[in-house]
């Protein structure tokens, strides 16, 4: 007694050959048309000891089914072979009888070998492993439909579609409609499926069981096989297929599905109706803050399907503003709420153009949370009065964390902190709506102004991991990162980000931190045509007159920039608007040092020594409490003594280190190197010089040094030279940069040449190109 268990194609009647074979006796296959033709066989088998075979007993009616389950109670041999499926109580009967007294085979997908013979029988020849794989794959492990597909996996062959439409042309019209709908070949729920296939749970359940049965489906029954979907799909026209998509579309809807999901159904599809207009629309609503980029291309969709734009337009703005792109602010046709999504838009995008008080304004002047986000701007831009009664408003509480951190930061040790938790918050629930600026990236400028560089990185790097704020905000916090590291005396990011954004177009808070960037870089090595550079990307910015507080340091790094190249009517303006937002503010001490520490670097830059010692005398005046801000002040009263030829090296040797602990070395390297040339005492001046030259260092990678056997006999310090040399700079622009004279430089030079073997100045400078790389 033997069942034979397998859907239709695994082989049924095939394995039931084998055992007939195997028997090495009569065998009698039941082929009847009446009870008495049945009984006859049995009889028959009786009297010779014969082997009954029942292939595809599932579609036996119920009478003989009984007639054959008493003759296996009987003790006649039997072997039965059926579908995975028992529909009825007889065949449970007749299956139990036989199981009883016998195995139970189970005819699941072909084995590897097994396979991999018959793809090689049905073309000719042996079949490469990677053939063989593919036919597995396309026909499910299914023998029949592997025979049908051994010579193309991928394609279609008529008898396959010949056989599916036999299959599925009966009268049993939920197993066809389902078929369609799996052969789509998506990732579809219980409910979505039968709601396109318009059957009730149950009737679903059948139908699935039905193609399961008839070998359609993978073992596990939850998806087509793919050469069978293809197939399926083959015989119905191109308009059947999009109503199809349609028909799927509108199910996941139905079902509270994913509208991104429904749109991607309606956009293959090509549907180009009203409904599929509202869905494209909940698809890019959906996606315009997490990928605003996807989003703007769903409502591209809904407005080539008949959209109003002016439905759209808030939507758009939003996921405009978080890539950086040009924002339609026109809200004379939107709706009230939609006026006041246009109006947030309006302030984040005044924002990233660095006008913060056109920020403030927009803010302000709408419905919550629009208010709470203009906070940050008014204390930015000194209004303080402003700032606290918006900060009352309504609004996501990473939003308040915002405002209330904002509202403290005139002391950055204590507003760190809360933009810690501001920006935790926001990670934890992120607000949907456009913000002028993350908590990450004010907590970096405000940790910057306390020293906190590891803190600016950490808020930084958080920021970039998680992709808060889009691709804008990408950028954004990009070049913070590479501003922070630098003021730290760590430049290789911001060389990166300088190669990064050369030629890109910036919005204009972005073009202000690049030439900061630039002017920090060209500062540090003396490059006067770097600094042309950075003043004239600048310039156009600060015209506006649109500077703010949080910005003070950075813009530090362009105004003695400004002051190196001369362009004394430039700074006052700025210079006085940064000192009205302090005042507004109530002169608070940490903002007042960094701000009277830019009038000492102007005034060292210029050598201008009165106004020097009136930026100290001010600065001794104020009492911060910030470990930073209190280095600066010490610093700012030696480098004014200094100027006038006081130099007490262990003093100046201390002052230095307090700056370099205060993360301002390159700072600290520039005070040294003061005070080395105007000391008179020739080993003060070395010390105080062999400490400058470490700290005005860059780090570099190590494998941006040559090799020690690559520079010829060239000396450390020859070698800083040469580069140099080979960057364009003068002598003198060398010498300020090394903190050497010009005519030392031109000793090195000379040195360098004759070491060389170099006729002139043409012969060393090819000499060097071919020995050493130019400086970075």
């Amino acid at each position: 007694m033997t069942v034979v268990v397998g859907v239709d194609g695994a082989g049924r009647t095939r394995r039931l050959r084998e055992l007939a074979a195997a028997t090495g006796g009569p065998v009698l296959p039941v082929a009847f048309t009446t009870v008495a033709d049945l009984d006859a066989l049995l009889a028959r088998a009786r009297a010779d000891g014969a082997l009954v075979l029942v292939d595809d007993a599932h579609r036996l009616p119920p009478e003989p089914l009984r007639a054959l389950a008493a003759a296996a109670r009987a003790g006649v041999p039997m072997a039965m072979a059926r579908r995975p499926t028992i529909s009825g109580p007889e065949l449970a009967e007749l299956d139990e009888a036989l199981a009883a007294t016998g195995p139970v085979e189970h005819l699941g997908p072909l084995a590897p070998d097994a396979m991999s013979a018959l793809v090689s029988a049905a073309i000719g020849r042996a079949a490469s492993a990677a053939h063989v794989a593919a036919v597995q794959a396309a026909s499910g492990g299914l023998p029949a439909v592997a025979e049908m597909v051994a010579a193309d996996p991928d394609g279609t062959p008529a008898a396959l579609v010949a056989r599916l439409q036999r299959r599925l042309a009966g009268p049993d019209r939920d197993t066809a409609d389902l078929a369609a709908i799996l052969a789509l070949g998506l990732d579809l729920g219980d409910d979505t499926i039968g709601t396109a296939a318009r059957l009730d749970p149950a009737r679903t359940a059948a139908a699935t069981r039905a193609l399961r049965d008839q070998g359609l489906l993978t073992p596990d029954g939850e998806r087509m096989i793919p050469a069978v979907a293809r197939a399926v799909l083959a015989e119905k026209s191109a308009p059947e297929r999009r109503r199809l998509h349609d028909t799927v579309a509108a199910a996941l809807l139905a079902t509270d599905a994913d509208p991104v999901r429904a749109a991607e159904q309606l956009r293959a599809a090509r549907a180009r109706t009203p409904a599929a207009a509202d869905v494209y629309r909940s698809a890019a609503d959906l996606l315009r803050f997490t990928a605003p980029e996807r989003a703007l291309s769903w409502y591209d969709e809904a407005l080539n399907s008949g959209a109003d734009p002016a439905v759209l337009a808030a939507g758009r703005a939003e996921a405009a503003v978080l890539l950086g792109l040009p924002v339609d602010l026109d809200a004379a046709t939107a709706s009230e709420s939609d006026a006041a999504r246009l109006a947030i838009v309006a302030g984040a995008a005044a924002a990233g153009d660095g006008r913060p008080g056109r920020a403030a304004e927009a803010l302000l002047g709408t419905a919550p949370p629009g208010p709470v986000l203009a906070v940050a701007a008014l204390i930015a831009t000194g209004q303080p009065e402003p700032a606290r009664s918006a900060a009352t408003g309504p609004a996501p509480l990473p939003l308040r964390r915002l405002a209330e951190a904002a509202l403290a930061v005139g002391d950055p040790a204590t507003a760190l902190p809360l933009l810690i938790e501001a920006a935790e918050a926001y990670e934890q629930a992120p607000p949907a709506v456009p913000l002028p600026d993350l908590p990450h990236a004010l907590g970096a400028l405000v940790a910057v102004t306390a020293g906190d560089t590891a803190t600016a990185e950490h808020l930084l790097e958080r920021a970039l991991t998680a992709g808060a704020g889009g691709p804008a905000a990408r950028d954004r916090h990009r070049t913070l990162l590479a501003w922070a590291r630098l003021r730290a005396g760590r430049y290789d990011t911001a060389l990166a980000e300088l190669d990064r954004l050369t030629g890109t177009a910036l919005p204009g808070r972005e073009r202000l931190t690049l030439a900061c960037l630039t002017a920090g870089i060209a500062r540090r090595r003396g490059d006067i045509a770097q600094l042309r550079a950075a003043w004239a990307l600048a310039e156009p910015v600060l015209a506006r007159r649109a500077v703010d507080l949080f910005h003070l340091e950075m813009v530090e790094e362009l105004l003695v920039a400004a002051a190196r190249l001369r362009h004394h009517r430039r700074i006052a303006p700025v210079l006085d608007d940064l000192a009205a937002i302090v005042d507004r503010l109530g002169g608070p001490a940490a903002w007042a040092v960094s701000l009277g520490w830019i009038r000492l670097q102007i005034a060292v830059v210029g050598e201008d020594q009165p106004a020097a010692s009136a930026a100290a005398a001010h600065l001794a005046g104020l009492e911060p409490s910030g470990a930073r801000q209190r280095a600066q002040r010490r610093a700012a009263v030696r480098w004014a003594a200094t100027l006038t030829g006081d130099v007490p090296a262990d003093e100046v040797l201390e002052d230095a280190a307090e700056l370099v602990a205060a993360e301002l070395p390159w700072e600290a390297s520039r005070l040294l190197g003061q005070a080395a040339i105007r000391t008179g005492d020739p080993a003060a001046a070395r010390r105080l010089l062999e400490r400058a030259r470490e700290l005005s260092r860059p780090e570099a990678p190590a494998d941006e040094s040559p090799p020690d056997g690559g520079r010829g006999s060239l000396s450390d310090r020859e070698v800083e030279v040469a580069q140099l040399v080979l960057a364009g700079r003068t002598h003198r622009e060398i010498g300020a940069q090394l903190y050497l004279s010009p005519k030392t430089v031109e000793h090195h030079v000379a040195r360098i040449r004759a070491k060389l073997g170099a006729g002139n100045r043409a012969e060393m400078i090819a000499a060097l190109r071919s020995l050493l790389p130019a400086e970075p």
